[in-house]
């Protein structure tokens, strides 16, 4: 059902900003509205609360996916960094929103630094993967980037954005944000093969 809201969603926000005709702005502001009581029922919170977190930028509006990027950092050890998220409590890589006029790579080496203080350089690609719509983890589809990285600098420090920051044996982590094990188990099979 998400899936089926998020494109509603994207047929009015294109609508609306394309269209000049005011019949036509009507029929979009109509299926913007359908759309916002679609996610309410879904999500069981009121329509027009989905309208003013939309308006306010709690959940990104989009007609496209958004795009991240993590960054995936071990230790000698083969341990994983990983940080506690503070809106669910689990744990996930140093990861974030690919920014305006900044490459994925860029994107994940910021992240990098801005959550751990690490500085990192990337060293490969592990793969680009697509979180779709869901009550858990968003009204949007996603299409996210995850690099594995090199730490070159820098000094491990926790942040405002986490709840806690450690490297952990991949095996040992309680409870992963999204489906962020089965990334990990990649990234670690790629850097035991170059031994990054």
């Amino acid at each position: 059902m998400l899936k089926l809201l998020e494109k509603i969603n994207g047929i009015a926000q294109l609508g609306l900003h394309y269209s000049q005709d005011p019949y036509d702005r009507q029929r979009y502001e109509q299926l913007l509205e359908l759309a916002a009581q679609g996610y309410g029922d879904t999500l069981g919170i009121p329509s027009s609360e989905v309208r003013n977190r939309l308006a306010s930028g709690l959940e990104r509006l989009s007609v496209c996916p958004e795009l991240g990027a993590d960054a995936v950092i071990f230790d000698d050890e083969a341990r994983v960094l990983l940080m506690k998220r503070t809106d669910n409590a689990r744990w996930c890589f140093p990861c974030g929103s690919v920014e305006a006029g900044e490459s994925p790579q860029q994107a994940a080496v910021r992240e990098a630094y801005e959550e751990t203080g690490l500085e990192v350089e990337i060293v490969s690609l592990v793969g680009v993967y697509t979180r779709f719509p869901s009550v858990e983890y968003g009204l949007f589809t996603m299409v996210k980037t995850v690099f594995l990285c090199r730490v070159i600098g820098g000094q491990l420090r926790r942040s405002h954005e986490d709840l806690g920051l450690q490297y952990w044996r991949i095996e040992d982590v309680p409870i992963w944000h999204c489906e962020m094990q089965a990334q990990a188990l990649e990234a670690r099979a790629i850097w035991r093969a170059g031994r990054v």
